[in-house]
């Protein structure tokens, strides 16, 4: 089953939505706004993952928190992560033990589309 991670407001995730809809692909969909991840779930994604790819560093939630300020090191963004959801690139889309993140329909048409 593939579990796309995001918030329905979220252009991207919009974006990764359809893709799925528009390709007869079912999954499962994990809203950030309602619900956080767990620790171990994070601890498991940046190991498939790079924590800077999955650290969303341009988005509002970053700015409105002054994140910049503090200059977070590795340990730093995933004590972040694990705290607030909406600091997550979206979306996150978890499959086959694998991890796919941000929308790039290019990568999506490779990777589910085989």
């Amino acid at each position: 089953m593939i579990t796309v991670y995001g918030i329905k407001t979220c252009g991207s995730v919009r974006n990764a939505l359809k893709f799925f809809k528009d390709n007869n692909i079912e999954v499962e969909f994990f809203d950030f706004k309602k619900e956080t991840p767990s620790s171990d779930k994070i601890k498991d994604w940046t190991t498939k993952a790079d924590i800077n790819v999955l650290f969303n560093n341009k988005g509002t939630k970053y700015k409105t928190l002054n994140l910049k300020e503090l200059n977070l090191d590795s340990d730093g963004r995933y004590e972040w992560l694990c705290k607030e959801p909406l600091l997550f690139k979206r979306p996150v889309i978890e499959f086959d033990d694998k991890l796919v993140v941000a929308w790039d329909e290019e990568v999506y048409k490779n990777t589910f589309l085989k």
